[in-house]
């Protein structure tokens, strides 16, 4: 007999026997290689993300995020500390990037993406490298591929993409960003990533000046976080509620924003419907730069209060479908 699944399944639940992988088809229709060429193209004047470098990453010209012709890994393993859904009982197949086109001053990952040039931290791979990655983490028993902070290599993982479906890829690849994306680059994974999993910061740009380095973030997340959802959908799932396809959105709540908050969660039910499946964070402590003394007001964790009103906030505007943990990862599925 099946575990019960949570009721943010109800009505999204699809049989993994009717499931196949977006980039299969993709695949079999040889756009793929289209995909592969235009991405090699966006490397030589790069907008692969809003920050619009024009650097030829190509030839190993180095912008803002500080990546060339490669991308770096910085870790892969399986993950057990991402949503139930993904983590399931063999962990998500997690490969964490080094570097980050945002520069958020209270990154939790500081260590790997606020390093100053391409090989102060991680392993440069080649596409090759990089698919034998996607291979091994399925042979683990990962669920997913899930690229962490990918917004600044997309054309690096688009290469690497029909390699890895050659020696045999088919698990969902989960795109897990900071929601600071190009269409462009949105438009490139369009038939290749089956979860977008992005994190809306910030809706005020005078916070994302400050605390993201990057005013036009949340012109850039809402129109980036919009064309996702326009290409998966909401989130489904299969039997086991493990998520298959759509869009899992986080919005990691913040210390003293709360007026941030409220507007992303209204623009969510308003732009992407009440069906959005939304993981409210309350993990947020204080990293990289936040003990300096000009971001005081930002070094402590949120509070009970902070996080129950944010839940109280997404309640309001219709949100329904909001995250939780229902799954121990050790448990048996079935009994």
């Amino acid at each position: 007999m099946r575990r019960s699944l949570p009721k943010f399944c109800d009505g999204f639940v699809i049989s993994c026997k009717d499931f196949e992988p977006v980039y299969i088809e993709t695949y079999r229709s040889g756009k793929i290689w289209e995909k592969v060429e235009r991405a090699r193209e966006m490397l030589r004047c790069c907008r692969v993300c809003p920050r619009d470098c024009d650097v030829d990453r190509w030839n190993g010209e180095l912008g803002t995020c500080a990546s060339g012709r490669h991308a770096s890994v910085a870790s892969y393993f399986q993950h057990f500390g991402e949503e139930d859904c993904l983590r399931g009982w063999n962990g998500s197949g997690t490969i964490f990037f080094t570097h980050c086109n945002l520069k958020c001053i209270f990154c939790q990952n500081f260590d790997i993406s606020r390093v100053g040039k391409q090989t102060d931290v991680g392993r440069i791979v080649t596409p090759e490298e990089l698919a034998n990655i996607m291979i091994y983490l399925q042979e683990l028993g990962c669920h997913n591929i899930n690229f962490v902070t990918p917004e600044h290599v997309v054309p690096q993982i688009m290469e690497a993409i029909p390699l890895a479906i050659k020696q045999g890829l088919l698990l969902p690849i989960v795109y897990n960003t900071g929601a600071y994306d190009s269409l462009d680059s949105i438009e490139l994974m369009n038939g290749i990533v089956d979860i977008y999993m992005p994190d809306f910061k910030y809706w005020n740009p005078a916070n994302a000046k400050r605390y993201l380095i990057a005013e036009n973030y949340p012109d850039a997340a809402r129109r980036s976080i919009k064309a996702m959802h326009e290409q998966v959908g909401d989130l489904l799932f299969d039997e086991d509620g493990l998520a298959l396809r759509g869009t899992l959105l986080r919005h990691l709540v913040m210390p003293g924003t709360l007026d941030d908050t409220r507007e992303i969660l209204r623009w969510i039910a308003e732009h992407l419907g009440t069906n959005c499946f939304v993981n409210v964070m309350e993990q947020y402590y204080p990293a990289g730069l936040v003990s300096e003394t000009r971001y005081q007001e930002i070094n402590r964790h949120i509070t009970q209060d902070e996080f129950e009103t944010t839940i109280q906030y997404a309640q309001e505007v219709g949100l329904w479908r909001l995250d939780y943990r229902w799954r121990n990862v050790y448990a048996e599925t079935y009994v």
